[in-house]
């Protein structure tokens, strides 16, 4: 038991740990960044009662709508969601790398839980791959919903709608990419590898513009004082 619930936590941990040791300015609370991960796995439940209810009673006929648009779609629009609510407004959101660390911290949250049901379910044997696909795709999504979450959080009135719009709609495309592949059977594998890699691509140039941007700001505020 104990052995299934480190692996489960374990590659969350890593992930998150190695996005909050980039940030060189002022480290976010630790306990803002543990609740918004506890909103996050949270959700795990709701979002799986949805799902199940939606299958069990065929409301949705069409199993790729239901697997690939709809999952991608609930899973994305309930961390945005949480984000907006409880985050985006928050005082320690205090600059736009700050968007980076929330969100993935809201992803792991989810991907952890879903990974500890997973493992209990299917055993130890499938914790390399999950390690490498699920957990690290929804901690690149929420890399993605954070990046813009920050540039809408300090950007103009004029622009910020259009940012918060993207913090939605671009992790929901790589989502919705990522469970499509995952659909095609016999080519899965050859098409994930390079999804995969050009999601850690995406994800980490996210990472750079936005403590770029970051720095830029606080520059600006140790040169006004």
């Amino acid at each position: 038991m104990i052995i299934l619930l480190t692996v489960a936590i374990a590659p969350g941990l890593a992930l998150f740990s190695y996005f909050y040791l980039r940030k060189q300015i002022a480290k976010e609370p630790s306990r803002t960044l543990f609740h918004t991960f506890i909103y996050g796995a949270m959700m795990t439940f709701p979002i799986m009662f949805i799902q199940h209810v939606f299958e069990e009673e065929n409301i949705i006929s069409n199993e790729f709508f239901l697997n690939v648009i709809f999952t991608s779609w609930i899973e994305e629009f309930f961390k945005w969601l949480i984000l907006l609510i409880a985050i985006y407004k928050h005082m320690e959101f205090e600059d736009a790398y700050d968007g980076i660390l929330y969100g993935a911290s809201v992803s792991l949250g989810f991907a952890t839980v879903e990974n500890i049901l997973y493992l209990f379910i299917f055993g130890l044997d499938t914790a390399f791959l999950r390690a490498l696909l699920p957990v690290s795709s929804h901690a690149l999504f929420g890399v993605v919903m954070g990046y813009y979450f920050g540039r809408a959080k300090f950007t103009t009135r004029s622009n910020m709608k259009g940012m918060l719009f993207f913090a939605f709609f671009a992790p929901f495309i790589l989502h919705f990419i990522y469970n499509g592949i995952l659909g095609v059977n016999d080519l899965s594998l050859y098409l994930i590898i390079p999804f995969m890699l050009f999601l850690w691509w995406f994800g980490l140039t996210r990472v750079k513009y936005a403590h770029t941007f970051a720095m830029q700001q606080f520059r600006k505020k140790t040169t006004l004082k």
